[in-house]
């Protein structure tokens, strides 16, 4: 049965903060990022209204985390060239400026966009590109437009309609399907700023993520926001091999609203006071792991592309290694191994990844986890066995009648033939007595 839809909310007023600035309020007819779900799956982040028009320079000043998380210098070695990211998503939208040719490729998964994948669709269908702006933006002009945190990357745009839609396929098989397209199209990095907000994940994800595995792919997922109703971390999120991304606000410290907490949480990124371009080319200030989720995302690309080398479990190490504590024990259900740190991720010296790669880790999750689908081996059918017959007692032989006056072999055994032996012995001792007895009486008349 189809859900019902929910009527779309309105927009908050935007009014004009301070110079430099976009003040904004929440745009409450969104609710997690693309606020939609996948069975019960909603997009990570919570996106706020538009501002009074802003400028293309203005916009660049509110990148706060270009300089902050260290990108600008690690851009000194890379900017992501060579590596596609795939953004399992609404879709991006074609011919906004401030992507410029960084989507190559796209595909819809839901039936209801264009073959491309660049045709936003569903509920909050700009998520899609807010997102694929902060990851791989190019910005209008020097200095101008949003600029991402890989802004020479390729992006891969795959299309979905979560949640509410008019889609005859499902949310779960929408991602299933999407992520092997995604592998299959040369992705090396697969963004997913959406959750399930459930602990648990379809079988058919099982099969997906570990194809994405098996091909070297690395999958970065959001955390999922608490204020929007995610407590805790939900799938994707939960799968093993998967980069978790945890939120914070512009001092660092854990997100209340815009994060939630789990113990798979690798790293944290920011989720406050982001701002992402529009399909209209307008921007937008928003807070979630749905922006967090690509900042991560970027980190992969830049990552990959400086190290080429590296497979997605020394990849994801590299990351966690250089990953900023910042004061906090770590690894910890809020901040996973601490603050991302790009320049550090690109440019200094790890160590080879000592766990299990991704494919093994969930591997080895559904070898202890589910229950392996082995088909019932079939009970032979039992042969067809008569009952026995039940019969009389057959009749006693009867005997003739001379017969039974003659001697039967037990009586002779046991009777006849010891008497005949007696009766021998017995006229032997006596023929034996008379012969002595007249041998006596003759010697006596000689005498």
């Amino acid at each position: 049965m189809r859900p019902r839809r929910r009527p779309p909310g309105s927009r908050g007023d935007s009014r004009r903060g301070p110079p430099g600035r976009l003040v904004t309020r929440f745009l409450r007819r969104l609710g997690v990022g693309a606020a939609i779900a996948v069975s019960a799956l909603l997009g990570a982040g919570s996106v706020v209204a538009d501002a009074a028009p802003a400028h293309a320079d203005q916009v660049r000043d509110l990148e706060y985390w270009l300089q902050d998380y260290g990108f600008v210098k690690a851009w000194s070695v890379t900017k992501g060239a060579g590596v596609k990211v795939a953004i399992i998503d609404t879709g991006v939208a074609t011919g906004v400026r401030d992507l410029g040719n960084a989507v190559v490729g796209g595909t819809d998964v839901s039936g209801l966009g264009s073959p491309d994948g660049q045709t936003p669709v569903g509920s909050g269908s700009e998520h899609a590109t807010m997102v694929a702006s902060l990851l791989a933006g190019r910005g209008t002009a020097q200095g101008d437009g949003i600029l991402g945190v890989a802004p020479e990357a390729s992006l891969l745009s795959v299309s979905v309609a979560f949640g509410d839609s008019d889609s005859e396929i499902s949310n779960d098989e929408q991602i299933a399907d999407g992520i092997r397209w995604a592998v299959d199209n040369g992705a090396g990095v697969i963004n997913m700023s959406l959750t399930r907000n459930t602990l648990a994940w379809p079988e058919s994800w099982d099969k997906a993520f570990l194809y994405a595995f098996e091909h070297d792919v690395v999958v970065v997922a959001a955390a999922g926001n608490r204020g929007s109703g995610t407590t805790e971390v939900g799938a994707p999120a939960t799968i093993p091999g998967v980069l978790t991304v945890a939120g914070v606000d512009r001092d660092k410290s854990a997100s209340f609203d815009a994060s939630s907490q789990g113990i798979t949480i690798s790293v944290a990124a920011p989720s406050e006071e982001m701002v992402g371009v529009t399909p209209d080319g307008g921007y937008l200030m928003w807070n979630g792991t749905s922006a967090a989720a690509p900042i991560v995302s970027g980190l992969v690309a830049l990552v990959r592309s400086a190290h080429p080398e590296l497979g997605a479990a020394d990849v994801i190490h590299r990351i966690i290694a250089t990953a900023d504590p910042n004061g906090h024990t770590v690894p910890s259900p809020i901040y996973g191994y601490g603050l991302i740190d790009a320049e550090a991720a690109v440019k200094a010296t790890v160590s080879t990844a000592p766990s299990t790669t991704p494919e093994q880790q969930l591997r080895q999750w559904i070898h202890l986890h589910r229950r392996a689908e082995v088909e019932p081996t079939p009970v032979p059918t039992p042969v067809e066995v008569a009952p026995p017959t039940i019969q009389a007692d057959p009749p006693v032989p009867r005997r003739a009648t001379a017969s039974s006056w003659l001697p039967s072999p037990l009586s002779l055994t046991y009777i006849s033939l010891p008497l005949a032996v007696l009766l021998g012995f017995a006229i032997l001792v006596a023929l034996l007595g008379i012969g002595a007895t007249r041998h006596l009486k003759r010697i006596r008349r000689n005498q």
